[in-house]
């Protein structure tokens, strides 16, 4: 099962429905309003889709009311809830450590065996350089986010 299949069945186990629209401009890839996700239909592949299914789902779990306003402190506030919710549902900590037990060896192939995005993955990557600083520790690995993404195994 891919994870745009996985996260589809989640949706529709939660009763989210799921529609293709031409949203009106190209950089609103995705829109959630009470229990549907809207998809634009400017979306190019499987895995473009679903890391938008992930932050729009990651809506659903973390957001109240209406927060198209950016520019208000609080709605871009629940708008870097929801993207962490999507960064850590399609990569988190231990998708960074799989990828470097994997071998990849940059964000190309990382984003490739993490089957989302590259764009996807650098958000990702700089939500966790901004929530973590110069690193954390996971199990017996040391994630670096400062100064360049490194992993190491700490002996």
């Amino acid at each position: 099962m891919t994870k745009k299949e996985a996260l589809e069945q989640e949706a529709d186990s939660k009763g989210i429905h799921i529609y293709k629209y031409y949203l009106g401009e190209e950089s609103l890839r995705g829109l959630y309003v009470d229990g549907n996700i809207a998809l634009n239909t400017s979306l190019k592949s499987d895995v473009e889709e679903a890391c938008v299914i992930a932050e729009e789902l990651g809506h659903h779990h973390t957001t109240v009311g209406n927060i198209l306003n950016l520019d208000d402190r609080i709605s871009a506030k629940q708008e870097r809830q929801a993207r962490l919710w999507a960064y850590n549902k399609q990569i988190g900590l231990s998708g960074i450590i799989r990828a470097y037990e994997h071998g990849c060896m940059n964000r190309c192939e990382m984003a490739e065996f993490l089957d989302v995005t590259e764009e996807f993955l650098q958000e990702a990557i700089d939500c966790y350089r901004e929530k973590y600083g110069v690193g954390e520790t996971v199990d017996n690995y040391y994630i670096m986010f400062i100064p360049n993404l490194m992993v190491g195994k700490r002996i």
